[in-house]
């Protein structure tokens, strides 16, 4: 039997980047992939604002910007978000496949001493009160302090422990091919028929990637081939421009679900394991890697017995969740209303809710953010239907967006910079908070020496090693250090 501390299910970006952030705490970390090795499907298209202020945070976000291609816009239902007012060093998309960003993540995880387990399929989990131990398709067996799935949407661990994954099922039937073009109309093309839309979006290397949307379940699951998707795009578009050579061909669907509960004793979820929705915008992928940058330290702690007492605040409040079923199109308009009601609000700091431990902090903070996703890309569904009063919709919503005040209202949404309050400009060593503060201020932080770093600064803030702000000034320093790095005497 194989033993680690930490046991990871699947090899994605919200996998690596988990184990990632682990190591950087000393944290021995297995992760089981099933896939026999790396594809080379590209996948989710990019990385949002948030996500690359967190790699920029570990001294990795130049890699990434290297590699890919800096776009000033994003979209929200198709239509244009301009990117550029946010306040943040990164005021785009980062255009760079998911392939791309996978190897990125796995060449820094080989730095950091750990990698992939390839061919590694989960087959049984038996959790106990002590550990947690796995079975895999081949027979090997491990065994480890907690196991985390990032398994994706039909993922093996959250069904083994029978967790549900309530919500919405599908309405829309989408495809999309990463092809070559003998006749590309230009780097970004879309429109809206009254069949559905379709778009064709330039990627790297040669390759454009065509999308294609019918608002209407899909009568099959089946992979589609290139003969398939070739008739139902050239039916919506009047031409295939010349495609040819597909790298990559898949069938998507805008079902939307989110798990009950983010933690069952010593297993925990994360990323598409615990959340799935409508691929809009890309904001999937990046509330994956969110997902692990909030589970890593405090699972670190955890592990390594470091945790402070059960008395954390969470830092977001949780909206109402969708019902458990799928919307007839009579209440679509009625429920886009309290979603985009419910955008609009943004995520506040919470009021500190006592009593959680560190881990549990986790499902408190992020699932929430999870269900703001569900919500926003529900609501991208409702205004993507074809038909005159979404035509109508739609142009109400893009006058509004004229406005650069409801543009960088949705930007920030979509780029996940609406969050509870982050500082992303923090320098942050692995494992250790920072206290910014005045000389006198900092002295209140010496016991914790040997947890948090201190700066000289007229601005008074604690930054969890997360990059999200524990304490802004007042009173409440001494709590506030004792609640998110344990008392005096943890260590």
């Amino acid at each position: 039997m194989y033993s680690s501390q930490v046991l990871i299910a699947g090899g994605g970006p919200t996998g690596l980047w988990l184990a990632c952030e682990l190591r950087r705490y000393g944290i021995d970390v297995t992760i089981l992939e099933q896939r026999s090795s790396r594809t080379g499907e590209s996948r989710a298209g990019g990385l949002h604002a948030r996500s690359l202020e967190i790699l920029g945070s570990r001294g990795l976000a130049d890699r990434f910007v290297a590699a890919g291609r800096r776009v000033p816009f994003a979209h929200f239902a198709g239509l244009w978000l301009e990117m550029g007012r946010l306040d943040t060093a990164y005021p785009y998309v980062l255009g760079l496949v998911q392939s791309r960003i996978e190897a990125l993540l796995e060449d820094h995880l080989l730095e950091l001493g750990a990698k992939v387990r390839w061919g590694a399929e989960i087959a049984e989990v038996v959790p106990f009160s002590d550990h947690v131990e796995v079975t895999t398709a081949t027979g090997e067996r491990f065994t480890a302090d907690y196991l985390v799935g990032c398994d994706g949407g039909r993922s093996t661990v959250r069904r083994r422990l029978g967790i549900p994954f309530d919500g919405t099922d599908a309405t829309v039937s989408s495809m999309l091919a990463d092809v070559r073009l003998a006749e590309p109309p230009g780097p970004i093309f879309q429109r809206r028929t009254p069949l559905g839309d379709f778009s064709v979006l330039q990627l790297e290397a040669g390759h454009h990637r065509l999308m294609l949307n019918h608002y209407e379940p899909a009568t099959t699951t089946a992979p589609p081939d290139l003969a398939e998707f070739r008739a139902a795009f050239t039916a919506l578009a009047g031409t295939d421009f010349g495609l040819h050579s597909p790298q990559w061909i898949s069938r998507y669907h805008d079902a939307a679900r989110l798990a009950a509960r983010y933690r069952d004793g010593r297993v925990l979820l994360a990323g598409d394991a615990a959340h799935i929705h409508w691929p809009a915008g890309g904001q999937g992928l990046n509330t994956g890697l969110q997902d692990a940058t909030n589970l890593g330290w405090k699972l670190a702690l955890t592990v390594d017995g470091h945790a402070p007492a059960p008395t954390a605040p969470t830092l977001v409040n949780a909206p109402p969740l969708a019902p458990p079923t799928a919307p007839s199109p009579a209440d679509l308009t009625t429920r886009t209303a309290a979603e985009l009601n419910a955008l609009a609000a943004g995520a506040p700091v919470a009021a500190p809710t006592e009593g959680l431990a560190l881990l549990d902090t986790y499902e408190a903070e992020r699932r929430p953010v999870a269900a703001r996703v569900l919500a926003n890309t529900r609501a991208q569904t409702a205004l993507c239907r074809p038909g005159p009063h979404t035509d109508a919709l739609r142009a109400t919503v893009a006058d509004l967006l004229t406005i650069p005040e409801a543009n960088d209202r949705l930007a920030a949404m979509v780029a996940g910079l609406d969050q509870a309050d982050r500082a992303p400009a923090t320098p942050l060593a692995p494992g250790r908070g920072t206290l910014t503060a005045p000389p006198e201020t900092l002295t209140t932080a010496s016991p914790w020496a040997d947890r948090v770093d201190t700066r000289p600064d007229t601005q008074e803030r604690l930054v969890r090693p997360d990059g999200h702000i524990a304490w802004s000034g007042g009173p409440g320093l001494h709590e506030a250090l004792t609640t998110w790095f344990g008392p005096t005497t943890a260590r």
